[in-house]
């Protein structure tokens, strides 16, 4: 019987991307249920044997104009409780540091685009390891405090949480270690206002992906193969 999982997503094109095909090599099912559309509730993330949140372009604080992310984190929050593998990345990170107790707030500034990553000494003794000094995509403006508890594991310059772990089952990352740079132009459209509002060049972002995609993809599929092990 092949095990499930369960990806929340909050935009189309913010999708598993390289963690999809990885998943389905090693026998997953996958599942999407699209936020605001699909029921996300208790019952719906607690069944599946790994819950993917994926990111979004929206913050966790916005519950007035997006009612949908009370029931989310609810949902989120339960699932934490059973102590189920659960993966979340930017957006979905941020869903569960709050669901956790963490702070999660707006920095009024934004990190987009592919910078290195620095690992802590619990990031470099991790299943994070190979992304030591290694260009990620980032594309973020909030920023989430490490839950009680958690391990901090990775940092840049102008964010110092950019990823917590908790024991083996629950992974957050603040950066897209998901993105398939081959789609790289999905986000690029999608994020389009976003990019034109803090004066950002679609050409460098796509110069970049080229760049770098190739090798990170490799490297990606290595660390979350090590996560997946560890489960």
């Amino acid at each position: 019987m092949s095990q499930t999982a369960l990806a929340i997503r909050h935009v189309a094109f913010e999708d598993l991307g390289v963690l999809g095909p990885l998943l389905t090599e090693r026998g997953y099912s996958i599942r999407y249920l699209d936020v605001g559309i699909d029921p996300i509730d208790t019952m719906a993330l607690s069944s599946p044997d790994l819950v993917v949140v994926l990111g979004g372009p929206i913050g966790v604080y916005e519950t007035d104009p997006y009612p949908f992310l009370v029931h989310e984190r609810t949902a989120i929050a339960a699932r934490l409780a059973l102590g189920k593998s659960t993966l979340g990345i930017c957006l979905g990170a941020q869903l569960i540091a709050q669901a956790l107790g963490a702070e999660v707030r707006s920095t009024g500034r934004v990190e987009i685009g592919y910078g290195l990553l620095e690992l802590t000494d619990l990031g470099r003794k991790s299943i994070l390891a190979g992304l030591e000094s290694m260009p990620v995509l980032h594309w973020h403006g909030d920023q989430f405090e490490i839950p009680e508890g958690a391990a901090r594991l990775a940092q840049t310059p102008g964010f110092p949480n950019q990823a917590f772990g908790i024991g083996k089952q629950i992974l957050g990352l603040q950066f897209h270690l998901e993105t398939d740079h081959t789609q790289i132009e999905r986000w690029l459209i999608g994020h389009a206002h976003e990019l034109a509002t803090h004066r950002l060049d679609p050409g460098k972002l796509r110069h970049e992906a080229a760049k770098f995609g190739p090798h990170l993809a490799q490297v990606a599929r290595q660390v979350f193969s090590a996560w997946l092990d560890q489960l």
